[in-house]
């Protein structure tokens, strides 16, 4: 009984890298850790065990997991740091290069082996040298969720489905995470509502692809009727679609976010590019007819919605032509938000060994001048919402100054999107407040709270 103690009351602490469906990842093993007498901690020098959840989507993802379990590799000298552990993407890709060249690290877990991650600890401590666990990727939450919530309680990531059958050319989700897979309505909708009632307002949907949601299930089920059941979640005021591809906007998803009053009138849809040459090579199932034809669809049938994208420039094969293209494709479309990728040549993929690669100069010089685009672009169409009213969630003091307030209106998702700087009124943290737009920037608003 002694020794059990001893064992688990070490204290873990977790760094995520990523996207938000690597979060979820990281919470979930911090809630088995949890759950197994672990204690969670947010400093890392005072921590017995530090777990690295990596992301190795592209190169700069990639260095930036070894520079950060570099860095770490550091408490285990300076620190009470005795077991440091690599998860996610990059163990799962790069297992054996990394056991070679990170002798530092003491276990590497794949992205099938999370819910084995306190007994993969326990193994640790009865064997010598370092352990590796990247199996099958094709895990699933197909049990009770002991998830522990890492974002402040008023917003939370929903994970609705886990891997990728789209096999983008450029792309090696597949091969990390297995094929789509729908996670079970029930389960869904169980942690919606345990993430509801622990505080949260706002519920961002997020997979590879959430139109896909439901087409591996029977009867029926797929991302309409989804959003029609968490409409019915009690104290949700906020339901946020994320990664939805444009083949799978059908009219009937149009409709539920149009007269939805908990969805957000916003939409993230990765497009890529608009060129069909670039399309086709991407292995991309829109054409450019497709694309030009679903934007202006999108805004007749759910007036003021917010549109957000990301592209990839310097493609192989992408001429000046396809790339002029593209940004006379962003000047038209006037995206409220923007995500510009340089490709990134990811050994194991298609793209990898396609002729005519975009050396990196041109790749650089084309996404400035997207992003100088998309620039003037967004401040145009802030301008334009400056004098109306929004919904504004209060997300606590501004990182510049205790005297003002931040927040994000329903336009704005977290972290990848702009704030709302507020000069005026009080709320407490997690409100939804009337807010009065009184000024804006590049890719910032400001404004005042109003009284209802």
């Amino acid at each position: 009984m002694g020794d059990h103690l001893e064992k688990t009351q070490q204290k873990v602490s977790m760094v995520s890298l990523g996207c938000p469906k690597n979060l979820v990842d990281a919470e979930v093993m911090l809630g088995y850790l949890s759950q197994n007498g672990y204690m969670i901690t947010t400093d890392e020098h005072e921590a017995d065990i530090i777990i690295v959840n990596t992301c190795s989507f592209i190169k700069e993802a990639k260095q930036e997991s070894v520079d950060t379990i570099l860095d770490l590799a550091d408490r285990k000298q300076d620190g009470n740091c005795r077991l440091l552990i690599v998860a996610g993407c990059l163990p799962q890709r790069y297992q054996q290069e990394l056991a070679k060249e990170l002798p530092e690290v003491d276990i590497f877990v794949g992205t099938g082996d999370y819910p084995r991650i306190a007994e993969i600890i326990a193994e640790k401590d009865e064997a010598e040298g370092q352990i590796l666990y990247t199996g099958d990727p094709n895990y699933l939450y197909d049990t009770e969720l002991p998830r522990m919530q890492s974002t402040p309680l008023y917003t939370a990531y929903l994970k609705i489905a886990e891997g990728c059958s789209n096999c983008c050319s450029y792309c090696v989700i597949p091969s990390l995470r297995g094929g789509f897979r729908s996670r079970p309505p029930k389960l869904v909708l169980e942690e919606a509502r345990r993430l509801v009632a622990n505080g949260a307002r706002e519920l961002n949907l997020v997979a590879q692809d959430i139109t896909l949601y439901g087409s591996d299930l029977e009867g029926g089920i797929n991302l309409e009727w989804l959003i029609k059941e968490l409409h019915g979640i009690g104290g949700l005021r906020w339901i946020r679609l994320l990664y939805a591809y444009p083949d799978g906007i059908t009219d009937g998803l149009l409709t539920v976010i149009r007269e939805g009053e908990k969805v957000c009138k916003y939409l993230d849809i990765p497009l890529q590019h608009i060129s069909d040459p670039v399309l086709k090579r991407m292995n991309r199932r829109s054409s450019e007819e497709d694309i030009r034809a679903l934007i202006p669809k999108i805004r007749a049938e759910v007036p003021g919605i917010a549109l957000r994208t990301s592209l990839i420039v310097g493609f192989p094969g992408e001429t000046e032509e396809d790339f002029k293209k593209l940004l006379h494709f962003v000047e038209e479309s006037q995206f409220d938000r923007l995500g510009v990728f340089c490709y990134s040549r990811e050994e194991g993929t298609p793209a990898a060994e396609m002729p005519d690669q975009v050396s990196e100069r041109i790749k650089r010089d084309r996404y400035k001048k997207l992003m100088r685009a998309q620039a003037r672009l967004s401040f145009k169409r802030n301008r334009r919402l400056v004098d109306l009213i929004e919904d504004v969630l209060v997300e606590g003091y501004s990182e510049e100054t205790e005297l003002l307030l931040k927040g994000r209106t329903s336009r704005q998702a977290p972290d990848i999107d702009g704030q709302v700087y507020i000069t005026a009124g009080q709320a407490d943290v997690g409100d939804i407040v009337k807010l009065k737009i009184t000024d804006s920037s590049d890719y910032d608003l400001i404004g005042e709270i109003i009284s209802e």
